[in-house]
């Protein structure tokens, strides 16, 4: 097998501009942590991201990615300007590609065109729900006919597409976000990101939590519907690259988040009981009789997540299993040849 190249991204935040739309989800200017942009900074920040990643010595695909807000939908001399500058390091070979995130409603083909001509390679689509029903609770500003249609021409115009969808969101269930997931799959999605949803305050959301219209997520219920979620794109082999948002400072602070699934390893909690159901699976298809030593492989990486948090899956699979299958030990050990959430079990 090959050495997989590093990855490296200098993330450049956007608050809020270019979304007149108002979730009741959303406090931008908490979630990108930023209060104000100026764009004069732009290439002081990527300089300051450039030199500190040139330091380390070794070859990394580097990507320049407008985050925070909905970059197609800014004053368009600003979105030019700033694709501008961020491909000219792209032709300067100092960085690989491009990568924003936007709305499904500021996608059509004009806009696609300009992010072709600046080379950009990555379009990451805040979809957050593919239910009607959800999208009007949250008052997301867009329908699910035109999130299909945003995800149809993205691939269609040969850029890489990535989902995001969020969990726990008003009026949602556990089969609308299983559904959400199989759909953005279904669109071709190279990749998705997973957003068990916050309550900050400043928000509807949470004016509608504190009314007790709205019940925040508990961080137990968040990690077993991000399961669901994570194990159908595993199913279709669409990577998750991220469950929940990106630590900045003062983010988790109690000054900006009344509630909700916050927890700092919300992910690795959902990716353990995933492991956890999978081995369990496994382990339920041995036979009764026999004393028996198991080892379970997973992918490089995955053991802390097999494992669980203080040994939590471990624990489990002996009081569930141990006398009933009679097993006498369990190992989990870590094969350069699995992917994503594939385990093997040895006897």
């Amino acid at each position: 097998m090959g050495t997989k190249k590093k990855h490296a991204n200098i993330p450049i935040f956007i608050p809020h501009l270019g979304c007149p739309n108002n979730c009741v989800f959303c406090n931008q200017r908490s979630i990108s942590g930023h209060m104000s942009f100026d764009e004069n900074t732009v290439p002081c920040e990527i300089e300051r991201a450039l030199s500190t990643i040139e330091s380390m010595g070794d070859k990394r695909e580097t990507e320049i990615a407008f985050f925070g807000g909905s970059f197609t939908g800014i004053d368009r001399t600003l979105m030019i300007s700033l694709l501008e500058t961020a491909y000219s390091y792209v032709k300067s070979g100092r960085a690989r590609s491009i990568r924003l995130s936007t709305r499904p409603d500021y996608i059509d083909e004009e806009i696609l065109e300009i992010l072709k001509k600046y080379g950009v390679r990555t379009v990451e689509l805040g979809l957050q729900s593919m239910s009607e029903k959800v999208l009007l609770a949250s008052k997301r500003g867009h329908s699910r006919e035109q999130a299909e249609k945003a995800c149809i021409l993205i691939k269609e115009y040969g850029f890489e597409l990535i989902g995001q969808m969020m969990i726990g969101l008003p009026s949602s269930t556990v089969q609308d976000e299983i559904e959400t997931a199989e759909r953005i799959c279904a669109l071709g999605a190279d990749g998705a990101r997973v957003y068990p949803t916050v309550v900050f305050y400043d928000t509807e959301l949470c004016d509608m939590a504190e009314r007790g219209d709205y019940a925040p997520l508990t961080d137990e219920a968040a990690v077993l519907r991000t399961k669901n979620v994570l194990g159908i794109f595993d199913k279709h082999g669409v990577p998750c690259i991220r469950v929940g948002l990106c630590a900045s400072e003062n983010l988790s602070s109690d000054e900006r988040v009344y509630g909700g699934a916050n927890h700092s390893a919300i992910g690795e909690l959902a990716m353990g009981e995933l492991f956890y159901d999978k081995m369990c699976s496994l382990i339920e298809n041995l036979p009764d009789e026999g004393e028996k030593n198991i080892v379970f492989y997973v992918p490089t990486g995955a053991t802390s997540k097999a494992v669980g948090q203080k040994k939590k899956n471990i624990n489990r699979i002996k009081d569930k299993y141990f006398v009933k299958k009679h097993i006498r030990s369990v190992k989990i050990l870590e094969k350069n040849t699995l992917l994503g959430y594939n385990i093997k079990m040895e006897i």
